[in-house]
């Protein structure tokens, strides 16, 4: 097992350097786990959801084999990377969804990996996206964190070794940007 991660960071490199031969051993290394990944994603969603685990991730998929590769330095990158285009598609399915019902009905997501007061809040899928983006404008990196955290259940440690970062810099960054997101996203008048 410990060979693994090695083996996917190679298999990553030479994939970024254009070598498409080894996708197959590299899909056969990652499946189970961004399956994995899609499934979280996917339990926080409405029970109705029309995407499934498998469709959300090959659907990621094919986002990230239809561009141009980056040069992916590490397994956790490569994770984070797919937790960020599992969001995106997440997101861009809630504004489809949401613009055929002229603005209704919105997918609401637990807030159940993020540590806040209250674990069993929901909420609305778009709002949380756009409360990340306002995050980012200010500061990149906690909202980078947050994403991590919440979207790919990334430990402290993994976060902090995909992103070169103290474990001790990532809670006082989650702690500061859980925070900052509750207040966002608390509704109005309860300020």
């Amino acid at each position: 097992m410990d060979g693994e991660p090695r083996q996917v960071t190679q298999l990553l490199r030479a994939w970024s350097r254009g070598n498409e031969s080894v996708f197959a051993e590299l899909n056969a290394l990652v499946y189970d786990e961004l399956h994995q990944l899609a499934a979280g994603y996917m339990r926080r969603e409405k029970a109705d959801h029309t995407l499934q685990p498998t469709a959300l991730l090959h659907e990621a998929y094919l986002r990230l084999t239809g561009q141009k590769q980056p040069e992916w330095e590490n397994r956790s990158q490569f994770f984070s990377f797919a937790a960020h285009l599992m969001r995106q598609i997440l997101v861009d399915h809630a504004r489809t969804k949401a613009a055929a019902k002229r603005g209704g009905d919105w997918q609401k997501v637990p807030l159940e990996q993020i540590d806040l007061r209250s674990n069993d809040r929901t909420v609305d899928l778009l709002a949380l996206d756009e409360a990340l983006d306002r995050l980012a404008a200010f500061d990149k990196r906690k909202a980078h964190i947050l994403e991590l955290r919440f979207f790919s259940g990334m430990t402290e440690e993994e976060i902090g070794a995909a992103l070169g970062i103290s474990v001790a810099t990532i809670r006082r960054d989650l702690r500061f940007a859980e925070a900052w997101l509750e207040r966002e996203l608390r509704p109005a008048g309860k300020q």
